[in-house]
């Protein structure tokens, strides 16, 4: 009986120090009945179990007298959580990102706070993002995204065909259907998207890919989805791999997998090779740089057009001519 009773004790105890708890030996010892030396006992076994994690895991707590308070209080942060610099850079591209409704936003910064800051720190952090947080600016759509994307994110790993009905354009209430192969969740400019291939049923009455290259839905317009009831399979080597495709697309426009090559003569190449992941310098100049990436689609083309004059695309030609078509059309506007 005297052992349960010291291990909840020194449970009890390490609990409201983690809280932040400052505990005194004296008040320790006449609520649990005991004297101060069994006390002190239980504080070094704490100590001694906070040493251990430190050699583990990098834990850096401790537990030290506070003689301002008269007490003993947890020191550090456990390696695990997050730290306060951290929580604050996380929820300042959560508010900037404008991806959930206001009242989203709300919930997950504030179980973030108080899941991972310790609490003498809370209201610091808090204060830090209230004004954001206020002035928070929902996104028109204003629709709760967080619940499809676990949803859809089961489909992906359990290889479920599905049919969704689908918001082509917002504006016209223009619905479509597709079966799909569900494969990838990527977020980019303010929304969700979803990654899958669309099928369509061969000769065979069999689902066969319609193209060689994922679409692209925007999570939010998903109005509905369902299992087909039937599974898809796709090879390891030809497994999509979010990271590769987002390193290749621009603004979520889909298409086929193109080579281009650019010539730059702006102030600082880094602004290109972060835009574009995949891209390598081929040569420079004194005042110019020859680049070469893989994209997806012509999502491209807005942010080549965005550069002015800073860019040239030297290939493929097809490309040159279609941004010469696109700046020749820009220019009539203005005639």
């Amino acid at each position: 009986m005297e052992k349960i009773s010291k291990n909840y004790r020194i449970l009890n105890m390490y609990q409201r120090l983690c809280s932040g708890k400052c505990l005194n030996k004296q008040e320790e010892a006449k609520q649990f009945g005991v004297d101060e030396r069994s006390i002190q006992r239980d504080i070094d076994d704490i100590r001694a179990f906070l040493m251990e994690q430190t050699d583990n895991s990098g834990d850096s707590r401790q537990v030290v007298y506070d003689r301002s308070r008269k007490g003993y209080v947890l020191t550090g942060a456990e390696q695990a959580l997050m730290s306060n610099d951290e929580i604050l850079a996380v929820s300042k591209i959560l508010l900037e990102s404008r991806a959930f409704t206001k009242k989203e936003i709300k919930e997950i910064l504030d179980k973030m706070i108080l899941g991972c800051v310790p609490q003498k720190n809370m209201k610091l952090v808090s204060e830090l993002i209230r004004n954001e947080t206020f002035h928070y600016v929902e996104l028109k759509h204003k629709s709760v995204v967080k619940d499809k994307l676990w949803v859809l994110g089961e489909e992906i790993k359990q290889c479920n065909l599905i049919e969704i009905t689908y918001g082509k354009k917002v504006s016209a209430r223009e619905n479509v259907k597709r079966v799909i192969q569900p494969v990838g969740l990527i977020f980019s400019e303010y929304y969700f998207y979803l990654n899958a291939f669309i099928v369509e049923k061969d000769d065979t009455g069999k689902y066969v890919q319609k193209y060689d290259y994922p679409a692209i839905f925007r999570v939010d317009r998903i109005k509905s989805y369902q299992e087909v009831g039937e599974k898809f399979k796709i090879a390891y080597a030809d497994r999509f791999e979010e990271g590769e495709f987002r390193k290749r697309v621009q603004f979520m426009f889909p298409g086929k997998l193109t080579r281009i090559e650019l010539k730059y003569t702006g102030r600082n190449v880094e602004a290109v090779l972060d835009r574009l992941p995949t891209a390598e310098i081929l040569s420079e100049t004194e005042d110019s740089y020859t680049i070469e990436a893989e994209v997806y689609g012509k999502g491209i083309l807005m942010w080549l057009l965005s550069q002015g004059r800073n860019i040239e695309v030297l290939k493929p030609q097809s490309m040159r001519e279609e941004m010469r078509k696109n700046l020749q059309d820009m220019l009539q506007l203005y005639r």
